[in-house]
């Protein structure tokens, strides 16, 4: 790298190329930096075609630089505001309707007249086992 670049700068590059992990950032003559898929804009990339182009000048942050590897990690991301939530992003919550239901006039026996049962059944010393 002949240039350093600084932490936190941001500077103008323009798309030199495309791997479906992210795009190869030409910062000038000699140095490439990249911007991972998840850095390219805020939301989701599928597809990094559909976002940008071999050519595309872009504006990016830069995030680390690993002066022994001469690895520049780049965000194009960083470099826009974030968007608003919207109605069609943050649903409200729908309240559960309250729903009575009749208690079965025949059938089998609900669990709370077993549980009254069952209790008088424990209570009766003629059933303990001795």
């Amino acid at each position: 790298m002949t240039t350093n670049y600084e932490i936190g700068s941001v500077i103008t590059g323009k798309v030199a190329g495309i791997q479906p992990y992210g795009a190869f950032i030409a910062l000038d003559d000699n140095t490439q930096g990249l911007v991972h898929i998840s850095e390219i804009k805020h939301g989701f990339v599928k597809d990094i075609h559909d976002v940008l182009s071999i050519g595309d000048e872009v504006k990016v942050k830069v995030l680390s630089v690993d002066e022994e590897n001469g690895k520049i990690s780049l965000s194009i991301r960083a470099t826009e505001e974030a968007p608003k939530a919207t109605q069609a992003t943050s649903k409200p919550r729908r309240r559960q309707a309250s729903v009575k239901t009749e208690e079965p006039t025949e059938g089998f026996n609900t669990l709370k007249e077993k549980l009254q049962e069952w209790i008088s059944q424990s209570e009766r010393e003629d059933l303990i086992k001795k």
